[in-house]
């Protein structure tokens, strides 16, 4: 008899992954969704005895999904699997009624764990009867989307940790430009005229780039009060919290990057370009640097306050098919 599983996830390499890790022993019937109002159609619609959900979906979350779930009264016991990993992110959660947690990259240990809790075993040996499930078709730009969505939950656990606070993740955005277009990505992210911004060199293995840490005066002055520092304070405070945070969050999204490509990431000490200046005068001194790059990006917001930090990752373009290579093993049946 085969077993009913509904896998949430926009991300077709998650999706995928998560199939191929569940063990044959199960005998799964996998359907797929690919966010949470998609899962509630599916839930609705069909019975299914388990349930896989990520957190960091389009449409609806990972979190109004299990609110939802427990507003219809839908019994169903849900894995949660994400790239957040913070701390209040697991208590919220376990919370709305998930019965477990897992991290992503999936750890196959972890899942059969989690499989002997939930899955009730037969006391008699059953005939399996294979069930196939169609696989989703990954592209390249899959495989970045979710490599940089582990890794931007791994520079929000770090900040959240740091400060004590609940990140709010949104899905990252994943793209190649041309120089020009880069700075119009930059101007994009600055909601206000005014910001401070800092730059960090990495390297690893041939594979180098700049990460750009940029942060609105409103969002400097709301972290000033998070942190306790008199609002009168000089300077030079305002210039460490700044350091602080691009430390935190640059070193923890390499560290995430480099366990999923196996290449141990060299940052460079943060070098500030300027507090309180425009996008503009931010864009000028990234201007002689690429051509060409491809950029992970993401904002983060503190729960509870108006802060937010824009996070970007530009890689040189000669080091895109290094990092191809480091990444090719995701595409692999496995």
């Amino acid at each position: 008899m085969s077993y009913p599983v509904l896998i949430c996830d926009d991300s077709a390499l998650a999706r995928k992954q998560m199939a191929r890790s569940l063990p044959a022993s199960l005998n799964a019937d996998i359907t797929f969704a690919v966010h949470g109002l998609d899962a509630l159609e599916q839930l609705e619609a069909n019975t299914f005895k388990l349930m896989f959900l990520d957190l960091t979906m389009p449409e609806l979350d990972g979190f109004g999904t299990l609110e939802e779930i427990g507003k219809r009264g839908i019994d169903i016991p849900v894995v949660v699997v994400s790239g957040d990993i913070q701390p209040k992110a697991k208590e919220r959660v376990m919370a709305l009624g998930a019965r477990a947690f897992i991290q992503k990259p999936i750890d196959k240990e972890a899942l059969k764990a989690v499989l002997r809790e939930l899955v009730e075993v037969a006391s008699q040996p059953q005939i399996m009867t294979p069930v196939s499930v169609e696989l989703p078709v990954l592209k390249r730009r899959d495989i970045y989307m979710e490599v940089a969505n582990v890794s931007i939950g791994r520079a929000a656990d770090a900040l959240a940790r740091h400060f004590d606070v609940f990140v709010h993740l949104p899905l990252p955005n994943v793209n190649i430009f041309e120089v020009s277009e880069l700075h119009m990505a930059l101007r994009d992210l600055a909601e206000n005229d005014q910001v401070s911004g800092v730059c960090q060199g990495f390297s690893g293995e041939g594979i180098a780039g700049e990460a750009l840490v940029l942060l609105s005066d409103s969002s400097v002055t709301d972290l000033k009060k998070l942190m306790k520092v008199p609002a009168d304070s000089e300077e030079l405070e305002e210039l460490e919290l700044l350091m602080d945070v691009s430390n935190i969050l640059v070193g923890s999204f390499l560290n995430g990057l480099g366990e999923q490509s196996e290449v141990r990431f060299f940052q460079s000490s943060p070098v500030l370009l300027g507090q309180h200046i425009s996008i503009d005068s931010v864009i000028n001194s990234t201007s002689g640097s690429f051509t060409k790059t491809m950029t992970f990006e993401v904002s983060y917001n503190i729960d509870g306050t108006s802060i937010r930090c824009d996070l970007l990752f530009m890689f040189v373009d000669e080091s895109l098919p290094l990092l191809d290579n480091k990444l090719s093993y995701l595409m692999e049946d496995f």
